[in-house]
């Protein structure tokens, strides 16, 4: 079964110091590179997910959203974490890039689904930020579309805007059909 890595949305801003900071959120860095270590050994394709807002997007405060301005394209912030290693060869899928459209998941309006059928991958390891919000929308579309899913459990932190939002996510995700496991595990 072939399998390939999406890493979500791994961004400055969500990360201690970012306008949308999760807590703990640089500390999923490592175990995700020891992964990369393994799928550039393995041959394993690598897909690196991230939100690329233009600056009025729906989804900030100042236009009626509920998170601060985040993730502005070309900035800083949308920068993925700078000691998150970048595997050649990878793909970078944008998403949200649409003024009036809140997007989660890594699937929704971009290429990711094609592009992952088109290499005859059957199985996805997913890691990355937030559990509760990209990454869960992640693995949702992921299951519906046909994957078989498996968490990275060292490579995932919540938002946790409530504090049960982070394990009630990944409830979710394990209910309708994702495994979740250890980096020892994968590797």
């Amino acid at each position: 079964m072939k399998s390939a890595f999406i890493i979500v949305d791994l961004q400055n801003d969500f990360c201690p110091g970012g306008s949308l900071a999760v807590v703990g959120g640089d500390q999923v860095v490592e175990p995700i590179n020891r992964y990369l270590d393994h799928c550039r050994e393995s041959h394993i394709p690598v897909f690196y997910t991230r939100d690329w807002h233009p600056a009025d997007h729906c989804s900030f405060k100042i236009q009626g959203g509920l998170w601060p301005s985040h993730c502005v394209a070309d900035s800083p912030g949308a920068d993925f974490h700078k000691e998150l290693k970048i595997v050649h060869p990878a793909e970078i899928i944008s998403k949200a890039d649409k003024k009036d459209e809140d997007v989660y998941s890594g699937f929704e309006g971009t290429e990711l689904d094609d592009k992952l059928k088109s290499l005859k991958v059957e199985h996805l390891v997913i890691a990355g930020l937030a559990t509760d919000y990209c990454v869960k929308e992640t693995v949702l579309d992921a299951l519906k579309n046909g994957f078989r899913v498996t968490i990275l459990k060292e490579g995932i932190r919540a938002v946790n805007v409530n504090p049960e939002d982070g394990e009630n996510g990944l409830k979710e995700m394990i209910f309708k059909g994702a495994e979740i496991s250890e980096l020892k595990t994968l590797l």
